[in-house]
């Protein structure tokens, strides 16, 4: 049996009302929210939170290949999935590989990785943008998913794979030349006619191979960049009454190549035993997958629930989105912008600074941050072991807010932390309100972008509050 593992969703915690466009712009806009990435994170930083949930999901498999779809890759000729392979301390021997260029891609990926082969992490994440006032600047979104695939050997399967079906048609509905931050669509009624008998050519292969009838479906998500031809196509599936799980377009928004595994993993936290649930992404084509959910979802429990990432998130204004998206034009600090990041520097130290690893002194325990040779208490030398510290959560000692420090979203909070498992270090505050931080107060860390310099990400953790 063959089907997912684990799974994870990641939103970043700011949250832009779509009322607040049409009141700066005088159009635009909308009902509900969206998700906003904040000035420190791109896909890869998504990528890599989703991922860290899906595997703390999943700790006893040993995944072999990691696969990265996004049509925002912060890299063009780099792979990008590399830098979550680091992140996410996964074996030398591991494939990473990207995946992406078009929103189908992560769907694409999904389906080949649940076709076979040896466990894979398949991580799909997206930054969606759009002109000022346009409806795809306000009905996008911003997110990741991570979903861990393997077969019965690897791990306790939560939902088995029953088969899939796809339609595939050159026609042009939505492209977006090299280079340009926003897509372009065609008129939608065109896209509607040539979609709805795809969906319909993919539901009724991948009902076949799976041996269900429609209304044997429990579940079904059917989500696209296309919501009227996703609307459309919903009507014909001729599954039960109120079996369609809610695409979260409302609160969270569309997250492109995200978004077929980012409502998947949040239906699979609510999904009973023996439930079909069925997937259906209506982009360049359509691709519907089914899966029966196993007695193992019983005691699997979500490391971070999606929908409390929906309800915890924090506001942003839209001048502040339109300047984190450089939409907007703002004065820059009045400081020098920092010096390019070293290749050799970084390849040197790649556990301390993709997997936040330190080091313990095996003598007495104490814990170094960043890893040092020579320990704090006793003068050791060369005596230490390796301290993953990712997943430790610390109390704020102190903090400073600073409003000189160079920085694309000022001011800056540092602190001072105290892990729970020993060790403290002066790390930066993010998602945070300046009126919120406090001494006592605990944090997390999470995988951010401390600048971009000469066109290199400079990558690191940063901390982050403890919410929910």
């Amino acid at each position: 049996m063959r089907g997912i593992l684990s799974h994870g969703a990641y939103l970043p915690y700011r949250r832009l009302e779509r009322a607040e466009i049409g009141a700066f712009l005088g159009t635009g806009g909308g009902r509900g929210t969206r998700t906003v990435a904040s000035y420190d994170q791109d896909t890869t930083t998504l990528g890599v939170e989703a991922a860290r949930l899906a595997l703390r999901g999943s700790p006893e498999v040993s995944v072999r290949t990691l696969w990265f779809s996004t049509v925002a890759p912060a890299y063009l000729d780099k792979t990008n999935a590399t830098a979550l392979h680091a992140a996410l301390r996964l074996d030398g021997d591991v494939v990473a590989a990207d995946a992406g260029g078009a929103v189908r891609s992560g769907v694409a990926v999904l389906r080949a990785a649940l076709e076979g082969g040896p466990a894979a992490l398949v991580v799909t994440a997206d930054v969606r943008t759009g002109l000022p006032g346009s409806s795809e600047e306000a009905d996008g979104g911003d997110g990741a998913a991570a979903l861990v695939v393997g077969d019965d050997d690897d791990g306790e399967v939560l939902a088995a794979y029953l088969g899939g079906g796809a339609a595939t048609a050159e026609f042009l509905d939505r492209w977006r030349p090299p280079g340009q931050p926003w897509s372009r669509q065609w008129e939608e009624r065109f896209g509607e006619t040539r979609y709805v008998p795809l969906v319909g050519e993919a539901w009724r292969s991948a009902l076949k191979a799976a041996g269900v009838g429609a209304e044997e479906v429990d579940r079904v998500i059917v989500t696209g960049p296309h919501a009227r031809a996703v609307r459309s196509a919903t009507r014909r599936l001729g599954v039960p009454e109120g079996s369609v799980v809610d695409d979260l377009r409302a609160s969270v928004g569309w997250t492109g190549a995200a978004h077929p595994a980012l409502v998947l993993s949040g239906a699979l936290e609510t999904a009973d035993p023996g439930q079909v649930v069925a997937l259906v992404s209506v982009a360049d084509g359509a691709d519907a997958l089914l899966f029966r959910v196993t007695d193992a979802i019983r005691s699997w429990r979500p490391v971070r629930p999606l929908t409390d990432q929906v309800a915890t998130g924090g506001p942003v204004s839209y001048a502040t989105f339109l300047a984190w998206r450089q939409l907007l034009a703002v004065e820059p600090p009045r400081r020098p912008e920092p010096a390019r990041p070293s290749a050799p520097a970084a390849a040197r130290s790649v556990d301390w600074k993709y997997g936040f690893v330190g080091s313990r002194d095996r003598g007495t325990g104490a814990v170094h941050l960043p890893p040092a040779r020579v320990s704090m208490r006793g003068g050791a030398v060369d005596d230490m072991v390796p301290a993953p510290m990712a997943d430790t959560p610390g109390t704020v000692v102190t903090f400073t807010v600073d409003r000189l420090a160079y920085s694309p979203s000022p001011p800056v909070v540092f602190a001072v932390v105290d892990f729970d498992d020993g060790g403290r270090l002066p790390v930066e505050l993010t998602d945070v309100d300046v009126a919120d931080v406090a001494v006592g107060g605990r944090v997390e860390m999470t995988f951010r972008r401390l600048f971009t310099a000469d066109g290199i990400h400079n990558y690191f953790w940063k901390a982050r509050p403890v919410r929910g």
